[in-house]
């Protein structure tokens, strides 16, 4: 069984990795930019172009809440092959049109709808089969898929669109992440109702409560959660849904090496938080993270208020920033099953992750408007850093909660 535990973790990666096209949504945003500003076949207004991913964040969030209980009702596999259907066929419509309502649906709601199911059906059964000791380490495997994507996905993405153009690459993109997740979902399962996890003694002396998801409404601690997950997640996003636009100026046609080496560290950053959570706890570990990603968003004022930013500057600032931001996404994780336990991890996870769509949605809109009214991220980077320190300072909060519920949370904190 344990062997069987690793096969469904490496089957969640690999479904992340095709999944996560949505950080190289820079790349298509680059080639629709120029498209508008050449009179080409894109006719959206400058301010409106990183609607698509705005919505697919939005999309992908509030299907969680969906997937997570078709997940935990119908599994993962089921879940994992209407994801790939639901993205294929979102490829599949934008490759037909360069319409921004076009887009908006098929990039928007189809692909991110069936980013959500996807996602939702990889990580919940890789936790199920292992203790709650290695939550962090687990989730981070698993996420970090869909962090590392850009990876291959950015210099295929850019080669594809220049010798095929953008709607020929949506087209062969749509098909081929079909096959992949489809193809996988077959790999994974949850564990059999009589199995159990090998748990330390003092965690089986008193389990973690299971939560049903309308008892989440009622926990103040899902409040402060959600709020900082927005934050933490929306400031992240603002950056990598624009990296490959700031790096145009400094490395052209190489843009999408800063999608790619950001990646790395999106990755990097889920794994490593993973594994320091199980260590020295899942808030200490937030805490640390929320106030670097704030250093760092003040630090690229001046790194890139100008014009005339370095590369080796923007690609340090959006590899960190990409770090600290891919924490959350196994952080969180390991917070939902660690405080309201796995028998509904897949429903209050997915309530949990809105927040993750609330934030993408609410602050990429925003610093997209900022820079079309200032010609700078300066203001959005500003705004950014301040919300990152709010953020920090709500886990003192958290801190407060959890001494209360020491015992029942011991090792999944």
């Amino acid at each position: 069984m344990k062997n069987k535990g690793w096969q469904v973790t490496l089957a969640g990666t690999g479904i992340n990795l095709a999944l996560g096209v949505l950080y190289t949504w820079s790349i298509f945003k680059k080639e629709i930019t120029e498209s508008i500003q050449q009179g080409g076949v894109f006719n959206w207004n400058l301010s409106s172009i990183n609607d698509p991913y705005a919505v697919a964040c939005l999309t992908f969030a509030l299907t969680m809440v969906v997937a997570g209980k078709c997940q935990d009702r119908f599994g993962p596999r089921v879940t994992a092959i209407l994801g790939g259907v639901l993205v294929g066929a979102g490829f599949l419509l934008i490759s037909q049109t360069a319409d921004y309502w076009g887009w908006i649906i098929g990039f928007g709601v189809l692909a991110g709808a069936g980013i959500g199911f996807g996602y939702s059906s990889a990580t919940p059964p890789a936790l199920r089969w292992f203790p709650s000791a290695k939550t962090g380490l687990i989730a981070g495997i698993v996420v970090s898929g869909f962090g590392l994507a850009p990876v291959y996905i950015a210099p295929l993405a850019a080669y594809m669109t220049g010798a095929l153009g953008l709607q020929s690459t949506m087209m062969i993109l749509g098909i081929g992440f079909t096959v992949i997740v489809c193809s996988l979902a077959m790999l994974l399962s949850n564990p059999p109702e009589n199995y159990r996890v090998n748990e330390p003694a003092a965690a089986a002396v008193v389990p973690a409560q299971d939560f049903a998801p309308s008892q989440l409404l009622k926990e103040s601690k899902f409040y402060i959660l959600w709020t900082i997950y927005f934050i933490g997640a929306g400031a992240g996003l603002m950056v990598i849904g624009s990296v490959a636009g700031m790096a145009k100026q400094s490395m052209g046609t190489m843009a999408f090496m800063a999608v790619s080496i950001m990646a790395v560290g999106n990755a990097g950053g889920r794994v490593v938080a993973g594994l320091l959570s199980d260590r020295i706890g899942r808030v200490n570990t937030l805490f640390a993270m929320l106030i670097f990603q704030a250093v760092l968003m003040f630090s690229a004022i001046p790194l890139l208020g100008g014009n005339d930013a370095s590369a080796v500057a923007l690609i340090l600032l959006a590899t960190f920033i990409g770090f600290n931001y891919g924490t959350n996404l196994s952080l969180f994780p390991a917070f939902a099953k660690g405080l309201w336990g796995a028998k509904n991890f897949g429903t209050n996870y997915g309530m949990l992750f809105t927040a993750w769509g609330a934030g993408a949605f609410v602050l990429v809109r925003v610093a997209e408007v900022l820079k079309a009214s200032s010609g700078s991220f300066t203001s959005s980077f500003a705004v950014a850093g301040g919300l990152l320190v709010l953020s920090a300072l709500l886990t003192f909060m958290l801190r407060e909660k959890q001494t209360v519920t020491r015992l029942s949370v011991a090792h999944a904190s």
